[in-house]
C-alpha cells in the first residue's frame, strides 16, 4: 500500500511515467531495449539532466533561472572558438569556461538578493544578454571547430565493454554530478537551500545568510549549464542554436519531478527522472510519426498539468491535520477560558489579554 502511494505522489509519478514511455518505446521499436541503445539514450539525456540537476538548487531554493539555455549556447561558442584546433588550449579553456559559468552565476544572484530584483527578469535579462553576444560573435552562423580531443568528453568514452560496446564520459559525469548533488543535498548547507525556499522570514531569522545561500544556487546553476555546454560541443557542434530552450527543458523536468515551484519541496533524483521522462516521451513521439512542431505546445501542457497535480497533492496533505476533529478536552478548555475572561474582567480592561485578567482576578482574591 505504501509503494502504490509513494508511486502516485508528485515526487514518485515520473519514475511510474518512465518506466511506461520506456516500455512503449520498447513496443514500438524494439531495438530500443538493447543495452547499447539504452546506454545512447542515457547519453544524450546526459547534458539535460546536468542543467536540470542544477535547477532544481535554484527553484527549491524559490527561485527561477531563465538564462541556462542562453549560457549552454555561450560555452559552446566559447569552446568552438578558443579552443580551435590546437589541444594544448584544452584545459586554460575549460578553466576559463568554468570561472565565466560562476560568474554569470553571481552576478545572478547578487542581483537578486541585494536588488530585491525577481529572479524572473533578472535571469530573463541575462538571456537576451548572453544571447545577444553569441549573435553578435558568430553572426548567427555556425562557428569555431575545436580539436577532437575537446570533444572526445562529449562523445567518447571506454570503449570495447562487452555488451554495452561504449560507457559514454557523459554517462560517467551524470553518475558523478548525480552523487554529489544527493550528497550536498544532506549536508547542512544543503538542508539550509530548502528551508530557504519553504521560509525566508523563518530562514533568516535563524541566523542564515540568505544572499549567500540564494547565491550559491544560481552558481551551481550556472556550472551545470557549463557542464552540460562542454558535452554537447562533442556531438552536437558549434552553432548558436544549440542549447537553446535547454532552460524550460530544465524547469519542466523539476517540475516534473514534483518540486513545487515557490520553493521548499523537492527531490533532486526525481528531477533527474523528470528529465529522463521528458526525452522518452519525445522520442515516444518520434516514433510515433508526432510532428516535431508538436513538441513545444505538449511540454507546456505537461508544466501546467504537473505543477496542477503537485500543487493539488500538497495542499491537500497541508490541510489534513487541519481537518481533523479536536478531542473533547481541547474544545471545552477554551470555552471556560473565555467564560471567565467574560465575567470577571474589569471595566476599562481589554478581554484579549489572558494574563492581565489572571492576575486581577488574583489580585481580588
Amino acid at each position: 500500500m505504501n509503494a502504490v502511494k509513494t508511486l502516485v505522489s508528485p515526487r514518485g509519478a515520473v519514475f511510474l511515467l518512465l518506466a511506461l514511455l520506456l516500455v512503449a518505446i520498447t513496443i514500438l521499436n524494439p531495438n530500443f531495449a538493447e543495452p547499447g541503445q539504452l546506454m545512447r539514450f542515457i547519453q544524450r539525456v546526459a547534458p539535460i539532466a546536468i542543467v536540470a540537476i542544477g535547477q532544481y538548487f535554484v527553484i527549491v531554493g524559490g527561485e527561477f533561472d531563465l538564462s541556462m539555455g542562453s549560457l549552454v549556447t555561450a560555452q559552446v561558442v566559447i569552446a568552438g572558438n578558443l579552443v580551435g584546433q590546437d589541444e594544448s588550449r584544452t584545459v586554460p579553456v575549460l578553466i576559463f569556461m568554468f570561472i565565466f559559468g560562476a560568474v554569470i552565476g553571481l552576478i545572478n544572484g547578487l542581483i537578486v538578493s541585494f536588488l530585491k530584483v525577481p529572479s524572473f527578469i533578472v535571469t530573463l535579462g541575462m538571456m537576451l544578454a548572453l544571447l545577444g553576444g553569441v549573435l553578435y560573435w558568430t553572426g548567427g552562423a555556425a562557428t569555431g571547430n575545436p580539436a577532437d580531443g575537446f570533444r572526445e568528453i562529449g562523445r567518447g568514452g571506454i570503449r570495447d565493454v562487452p555488451i554495452l560496446d561504449i560507457i559514454p564520459w557523459s554517462v560517467l559525469i551524470l553518475a558523478v554530478v548525480l552523487a554529489l548533488a544527493i550528497w550536498f543535498t544532506k549536508l547542512p548547507f544543503g538542508r539550509t537551500i530548502i528551508a530557504l525556499g519553504d521560509n525566508p522570514t523563518a530562514a533568516s531569522y535563524a541566523g542564515v545568510r540568505s544572499w549567500w545561500v540564494k547565491t550559491s544556487t544560481f552558481i551551481i546553476s550556472s556550472l551545470s549549464a557549463t557542464l552540460a555546454g562542454i558535452l554537447l560541443v562533442g556531438y552536437a557542434g558549434v552553432h548558436p542554436s544549440v542549447g537553446r530552450g535547454y532552460e524550460f527543458i530544465a524547469i519542466t523536468a523539476v517540475v516534473l519531478g514534483g518540486a513545487v515551484l515557490g520553493g521548499g519541496r523537492g527531490w533532486v533524483v526525481a528531477a533527474v527522472a523528470g528529465a529522463f521522462a521528458l526525452e522518452a516521451l519525445f522520442t515516444l513521439l518520434n516514433f510515433a510519426g508526432v510532428p516535431s512542431t508538436w513538441r513545444d505546445a505538449i511540454q507546456g501542457v505537461i508544466i501546467i498539468a504537473a505543477v496542477a497535480y503537485s500543487a493539488t497533492t500538497f495542499r491537500s496533505r497541508k490541510a489534513r491535520p487541519a481537518q481533523a476533529s479536536p478531542t473533547p478536552e481541547k474544545e471545552e478548555r477554551p470555552m471556560v477560558g473565555a467564560t471567565r475572561t467574560a465575567t470577571h474582567t474589569p471595566h476599562g480592561a481589554d478581554p484579549a489579554h489572558g494574563e492581565g485578567d489572571k492576575t486581577h482576578n488574583q489580585g481580588g482574591l
